[in-house]
């Protein structure tokens, strides 16, 4: 092949992937915490944030990358308990609903993240962190966290 029409496709194809990064968004940056895996959130609501990054990095393939459509097939709401290691000690569905494969996909959504970041000891009370998420589903089947979603379409 002519080093000018390899040099024109390699110039398309650079473009055509730059275009591409910017229509899927940057990857949320992981957590930090301090070497011993700690959490370096100030807040329980920036805490709930890291999680919910970790949560949409563990299963970027199963996002919604852009704003939530106006009218969401299923919103979940699910709330949580994290121990002090960072574990997932339960999970129970507190809005629905009723759509199944949705309850199904956050659930196995948020199992997937654990263990997550150890919590700092501030934010726990008995030995654990209880936390609400609520899961954003569009038609297609794929999510986002509202603690990190864009704002939802108006129509």
């Amino acid at each position: 092949m002519n080093a000018k029409i390899r040099i024109s496709l390699y110039s398309v194809t650079a473009i055509m992937l730059a275009a591409c990064t910017g229509m899927l968004g940057e990857a949320p940056a992981p957590p930090a915490t301090t070497p011993t895996a700690t959490s370096t959130a100030a807040t329980l609501d920036d805490y709930k944030r890291a999680l919910a990054q970790r949560i949409v990095a563990v299963n970027s393939t199963q996002v919604y990358v852009g704003r939530p459509q106006a009218l969401l097939r299923a919103v979940i709401v699910l709330k949580y308990f994290v121990n002090a290691d960072g574990q997932l000690l339960r999970a129970d569905v507190l809005r629905t609903n009723r759509d199944r494969k949705a309850e199904a996909t956050a659930l196995a959504a948020l199992r997937r993240a654990a263990p997550f970041p150890k919590p700092d000891s501030r934010f726990l009370h008995r030995g654990e962190v209880e936390l609400a998420e609520s899961w954003l589903f569009n038609d297609d089947g794929r999510f986002q966290l509202r603690s990190v979603a864009e704002q939802q379409m108006d129509e």
